[in-house]
């Protein structure tokens, strides 16, 4: 499989597993011998070490290294667990774009591949009306979209795909997660909806199920 040098993983929302799948996908990474390194670019509800960061590196089965002990790997984090926009000024902050740039440039100069995780889904606002996907459009950063199986995901699914289709983000793919599976049925038809729909829409997309 093909792994673009910075993939940055979004989700359909909140709580849909992006944590886990970015740390279960640095780890396959690493199992096929490549150089790679995530990073959250902006932390809520946090302030002396990054949560998903320290859940990265348990699934990657690898100890804090240099650059998260000095926060590059974390290069934004507010105490509040809110949106970055709300977080930041209740902390009476504001998210520093150029510090994230900086440090993702820092990592790139060491690692091969860069897992860059988001913060909930696409339109999460990050500094007053600038959302994730005005960050993204900016950079052309290639996108995985992670999603499950719980009722009205093939919508929030196709809404997100919609939006990076319309920003002109590129997609790399969308990683399924089952651990939210609850109803055999309607998770089933969500993962062949979804393949089909890939498959038609987005040919050179990959499809990975994360189990």
């Amino acid at each position: 499989m093909k792994y673009p040098p910075i993939l940055f993983i979004t989700g359909i929302g909140t709580d849909v597993g992006k944590t886990y799948a970015t740390g279960w996908l640095a780890r396959t990474m690493m199992d096929e011998g490549l150089n790679v390194i995530t990073q959250k670019f902006v932390q809520t509800g946090c302030t002396d070490f990054s949560e998903d960061i320290a859940t990265h590196r348990r699934l990657m089965r690898m100890s804090p290294t240099s650059m998260d002990i000095d926060f590059t790997t974390a290069p934004q984090m507010f105490s509040y667990p809110a949106s970055a926009d709300l977080a930041a000024r209740i902390d009476g902050e504001e998210f520093d774009i150029e510090a994230v740039n900086a440090a993702t440039h820092r990592l790139t100069s060491v690692y091969d591949h860069i897992l860059i995780e988001g913060a909930g889904g696409l339109m999460v606002p990050l500094n007053g009306s600038y959302t994730t996907l005005d960050y993204l459009q900016e950079r052309k950063y290639p996108v995985a979209v992670v999603t499950n199986g719980q009722l009205g995901s093939i919508s929030h699914t196709l809404l997100t795909l919609e939006a990076l289709h319309h920003a002109g983000v590129p997609l790399w793919g969308v990683i399924y997660n089952h651990y939210f599976d609850k109803d055999a049925t309607i998770c089933a038809d969500t993962v062949d909806y979804l393949r089909r729909w890939l498959t038609e829409r987005y040919p050179d997309a990959v499809f990975l199920e994360m189990i």
